[in-house]
Formats: C-alpha cells, sequence, structure tokens
C-alpha cells in the first residue's frame, strides 16, 4: 500500500517505522529538515520537506496516487485541510486525521461527514490514552485491558503473582475453577519476557504475564483467579491538567474520588472552573511533601500524565515509595518503557502505541475491524470478520481444530451476533462470524489476513 505521512514528530515516526517493517511504500512530510533528516537515516521511507497541506506539497510526496493519507502533524487545522485537499485534487480513497481539540470532536458527526470535511477516521491520541486509562482503573491490577465487538469482549494481560489461585495449576484447570456460565480462553502466556503457547498442560507460573480473553461481564472472576484481587479504586491522583488529564478527570469524575496536580497556576485555576467534584491543585506532583499532604499513602491509582516522560517517571516512582497502590505514566520514549514499567512504575501508557492500533484495521487487507499492537509492537490482537462459505472461504463452515492458523496464532473467542461464545476446537465457524485472534509474532499478521479474504477454489 502506499501512504503519506504527513507530520515526521512522535506519533508520525512510529506510523513510518511500524508501517515501513511492514513494507508499505512510505513517504513522510514535514516542514523541519531535522525531523526529516533523522526519519531519512533510520528508515527506508521517502522523505519531503514542505507544508501538509500546500497542494504541491502533496503532490510531490505522491498524493495523486496514494492509497491512504494519514496527516498527524501538530495542528487539527492542518490535518483536517490536508485531508479535505486530497479528496478534492486527488479523490484519495482513504484519509485519517488526527483530531484533539474537543471543539472539533463534540460536533464530529456533522463535520467529519462524507460531504463535509473528507475525513473518514480521526483518531484523537489523547482520547485512546484516556479511554486505556479508564480500563486500567476500571479493572485494577491488569496491564493491559482492550475490547472488541464494541464492548462484549475484553482481552485482558495480568501478572500472575503468588497465592492466585491458578498460580502453579495446569490451565485445563481453569474452567472448573470458575463460576457456572463463565468462561475463558489463555490466548497467550509471556514468561520472562518469552511467549508460551497455551496447551491445557501448561502450568502457570508466578510473575507470568496472562493474555486472557473473555465476555467483558466475566472479567473480575477470572482476573481473581490469576492473582489476588484488588479493591476497587475509590480514590485517584491526576498529575497534569493537559488535554489528557482533563479528559480523564471529566471521565472518572462521579464514579471514583479525583483529585489533579497542575503546575502552572493559571491553568490549575481554569481546569477548577471546568472540573466539577474534582479537587485542583496548583503545585508539583514530584513534591514529596505535597503528595504526603493529599494522603497520597491512600491513594489507590496515581496517574501522571504530563507532556514530559522523564517528570512523570519520577513523579510515579515517589508515589509509590510514598505508598500509592498503583502507578501508571505517560511515557511517548519507547526506550523509557522497557526500563520502569513492572518495577517502580507498574505500567506505562505509550500514545504511539495506541494510534498505531487505532490505524491498523484501515492499512491491513481483510475485513478487520480492530488491531491492537502488543508486547512493544511484537504481537497483535486482531477482531476479523469472515465472509462467505465453505467453498470460498478457508474458515466458514469448519470446526477450529480444522483451520491450519499461522504458527503462534490462537483463536480466542467468536462473536455471532449479540452472543460470545469461547473458543472451543470442535466450534464451527459461521459467515459473518466476528473472531478475536491473538497473534504471538506481527510478522505472521499478513498470513492472518489471507485467511479472511474471500476467493474462488480454496477447496
Amino acid at each position: 500500500m502506499k501512504i503519506v505521512i504527513l507530520g515526521a514528530g512522535q506519533v508520525g515516526s512510529t506510523l513510518a517505522e511500524h508501517l515501513a517493517a511492514e513494507h508499505h511504500d512510505i513517504t513522510v512530510v514535514d516542514r523541519r529538515e531535522a525531523a526529516i533528516g533523522g526519519l531519512r537515516e533510520r528508515l527506508d521511507v521517502r522523505c519531503v520537506i514542505g507544508h501538509a497541506s500546500h497542494p504541491a506539497t502533496l503532490r510531490r510526496a505522491g498524493g495523486e496516487d496514494a492509497d491512504l493519507i494519514v496527516a498527524v502533524t501538530d495542528s487539527d487545522e492542518t490535518n483536517m485541510l490536508a485531508c479535505r485537499i486530497a479528496q478534492t485534487l486527488f479523490h484519495t480513497p482513504a484519509k485519517v486525521a488526527r483530531v484533539r481539540a474537543e471543539q472539533y470532536l463534540s460536533e464530529g458527526a456533522t463535520l467529519f461527514a462524507a460531504d463535509a470535511l473528507a475525513v473518514d477516521l480521526r483518531i484523537s491520541p489523547e482520547q485512546l490514552v484516556t479511554d486505556s486509562i479508564r480500563r486500567l482503573i476500571e479493572y485494577p491490577g491488569s496491564l493491559q485491558v482492550l475490547d472488541f465487538a464494541d464492548g462484549r469482549v475484553g482481552l485482558v494481560d495480568v501478572r500472575a503473582y503468588y497465592g492466585g489461585p491458578l498460580v502453579g495449576r495446569q490451565l485445563k484447570e481453569l474452567p472448573e475453577r470458575l463460576p457456572p456460565g463463565v468462561e475463558a480462553r489463555v490466548a497467550a502466556i509471556y514468561r520472562r519476557g518469552k511467549p508460551i503457547i497455551p496447551e491445557g498442560d501448561t502450568v502457570i507460573e508466578a510473575e507470568d504475564d496472562v493474555f486472557f480473553i473473555a465476555d467483558s461481564r466475566h472479567i473480575g472472576d477470572i482476573m481473581g483467579e490469576l492473582r489476588r484481587l484488588q479493591r476497587p479504586a475509590r480514590r485517584t491522583l491526576i498529575a497534569g491538567g493537559g488535554n489528557i488529564g482533563l479528559r480523564l478527570a471529566q471521565a472518572l469524575s462521579g464514579h471514583v474520588q479525583v483529585k489533579l496536580i497542575e503546575r502552572d497556576r493559571v491553568r490549575a485555576e481554569w481546569l477548577s472552573a471546568q472540573l466539577d467534584h474534582v479537587v485542583v491543585l496548583a503545585g508539583d506532583a514530584a513534591n514529596e511533601e505535597l503528595l504526603e499532604e493529599e494522603n497520597i499513602a491512600d491513594c489507590d491509582v496515581f496517574c501522571a500524565v504530563t507532556n514530559d516522560d522523564e517528570a512523570n517517571i519520577l513523579s510515579a516512582m515517589l508515589a509509590k515509595r510514598l505508598g500509592a497502590h498503583q502507578t501508571l505514566s505517560l511515557i511517548n520514549r519507547m526506550a523509557y518503557v522497557d526500563l520502569v514499567e513492572g518495577g517502580a512504575v507498574d505500567v506505562a501508557i505509550s500514545p504511539q502505541q495506541a494510534t498505531v492500533s487505532a490505524l491498523l484495521a484501515h492499512v491491513r487487507r481483510g475485513d478487520l475491524v480492530k488491531v491492537h499492537t502488543l508486547r512493544r509492537g511484537a504481537a497483535e490482537a486482531i477482531e476479523a470478520v469472515v465472509h462467505g462459505d465453505r467453498s470460498s472461504s478457508r474458515i466458514v463452515g469448519r470446526r477450529l481444530d480444522e483451520i491450519k492458523l499461522p504458527p503462534g496464532t490462537t483463536i480466542g473467542a467468536i462473536v455471532r451476533g449479540e452472543e460470545v461464545l469461547i473458543a472451543h476446537h470442535d466450534t464451527v465457524v459461521e459467515s459473518e462470524d466476528h473472531l478475536i485472534l491473538f497473534v504471538i509474532d506481527k510478522k505472521r499478521a499478513r498470513d492472518v489476513e489471507k485467511l479472511f479474504q474471500v476467493g474462488i477454489g480454496f477447496v
């Protein structure tokens, strides 16, 4: 696929790196020579210097025959205008824009209609991060929570701890330990960073990262078998009152007690006027005295979401040392994530990975509804729709144990209408089913896509 990425910032660079690794034809546009030069040295991509929404720049970037334009500059207006120009001049098949301002998003149904701004998909990294943190708070102790099929199915990454009922036992014992009517499928286990394909006789060990798929209503029951259940979050402290901090406070207020710390006093006063039922404090979240005054030891979740990675890491480390039960830190630099996650910082959240996930379903072939990148981009979780019949599809009309899946790929659940079916070897796939798959090696994702392409003569 020929893809033009407008903007070589952190999001644009991460997208270019990820998509170039999948052998797409990538062109990156940016006004800054320094940003373009760095990409040119690291990646096999074409680079163009110029203003992203200028027609001449888009032509030099190959916009006339591009399959997809992804506008992720730091200007909402530039991103939306570039998509509109690409549609008007080149009839570009697919156009994606990063839009951050709530004023635009709140009018999305009208502004982003097909005959208006010509934006096929709008991405808001801030909203993606907010949703991710909200799900983590909803399920205390989880490392990652992803939803599929309009929220009916959840994929959860949870670390098994000493004392968990299933730790030291075989996976085949899981069904008998769950309440009647509750089912789950363990999609993958990571032990000391290495993936394990789960079998019935696989024994879960303490400190394993366990990915399981289940009906969203049953996630809490299953987590209780893998680790000591934590009490529901009641007190949350947010460090940083930017776009993410504001949205997170709005999403959580009314459900849990929320306090927000903002360094800039003017911004703090403005936030206080905007947020009901939220205590806004002007100060430094890395100030030990301030945290102790706010009873950090009684805090269930500390979220550091400023625009400074180092400040987020340090404040989260301090909060953890002072007694915060769980710490979450927003980290843009991927090199930092592996250094801190699982230590003083319980969960590191990457806006770039969330943005890549939101885009991938529009890049891949086959009818893919969602694609989530996992394990720093090494693995993927996919929701795909199957079409056709037994003669035109490799999947439809076959039992799961008859389907030749790529190595390291598991089918965890099937959504059929409103029904959620946990995958078993004798489950038969029907046309229009939504399949939730876990792919340990993303290099196999192309092979997975081919399974969902309908053709003639597969039998």
